[in-house]
């Protein structure tokens, strides 16, 4: 393959990248969507007015048979050609169709593993706060890391989340508790405070950096199953629904387009769906 070639590549997809951050793409989108479309280009060996399905489709089967991709990683392959196929004005990807992607029920921590984790962070001030706030909001990780010191209201215990994912504002109330957890860990800071979670090396924390915060507190309280910032978010979720609490306000507080989205919670809890059937319809 030819250094000109290459060359092509590389400007398409630092141009794609562009037009998916003016979308509002997240940073894990962009990075997603660039590694399948440089992969594609580089694989089909042609340039992108030039392609044609059929070189999709062969693309496709040569990640399913070759690379073993699963269903899942198929899916978004496609949509990643979809969108770039798009942003490009031609309908080449148009009729590319996905698989579909097995339906996985969201994995969520018991609310006694919650509390372990919890109190594990308690001796780390900004461990103990990122933790508490992740548990409680049911916060994206990158909205987390986005949050500025001013999109805290600490005397209404209000959250304002800035241009979440779909572009959409959204408020999250959350519990006292947490607001001293914060209120502790900004006393320990002596930077300008712009942004609410900060590290040692930069003025905001980055996605990586608190993964990694709660796979080690999750080690330390003994938690066996894997446990990432989305599982807080299952473990709120699935939380409120076992308490009673109505599926369209969940859909609201986690910020979920669709109500959709938000039932499949309604498919986690069997031991709250076997005390429902047996107070209600023992027998007719």
């Amino acid at each position: 393959m030819s250094d000109k070639f290459r060359n092509y590549v590389d400007s398409e997809v630092k141009k794609f990248a562009q037009y998916l951050r003016g979308e509002k793409r997240s940073e894990n989108t962009v990075k997603e969507y660039v590694h399948f479309v440089r992969d594609m280009l580089l694989h089909i060996g042609k340039r992108t007015e030039e392609i044609t399905l059929g070189d999709l489709n062969r693309y496709k089967m040569y990640l399913s048979t070759r690379r073993h991709y699963s269903k899942n990683s198929l899916y978004l392959a496609v949509k990643a050609i979809r969108a770039y196929f798009k942003y490009r004005d031609l309908d080449t990807a148009s009729k590319l169709t996905a698989p579909k992607r097995p339906r996985q029920m969201p994995k969520y921590l018991t609310e006694e593993e919650a509390k372990r984790l919890i109190e594990a962070s308690r001796e780390n001030p900004r461990d103990y706060a990122i933790i508490s706030l992740l548990a409680y909001s049911g916060l994206r990780v990158s909205e987390l890391c986005n949050l500025r010191f001013e999109d805290v209201d600490f005397d209404e215990r209000i959250i304002y989340v800035r241009s979440g994912k779909g572009d959409k504002d959204r408020i999250v109330v959350v519990s006292s508790r947490v607001i001293e957890a914060l209120q502790d860990y900004l006393l320990t800071r002596d930077d300008d405070m712009v942004y609410l979670f900060s590290s040692r090396k930069s003025e905001r924390i980055s996605r990586s950096q608190v993964f990694r915060i709660v796979k080690r507190y999750a080690k330390k309280a003994g938690i066996k199953k894997e446990v990432t910032p989305h599982v807080l978010r299952h473990t709120l979720a699935t939380t409120m629904l076992r308490r009673g609490v109505d599926i369209r306000f969940i859909q609201q507080f986690l910020g979920h387009s669709s109500v959709a989205t938000t039932q499949i919670y309604t498919h986690v809890d069997d031991a709250t769906l076997k005390s429902v059937y047996d107070r209600v319809l023992q027998e007719y």
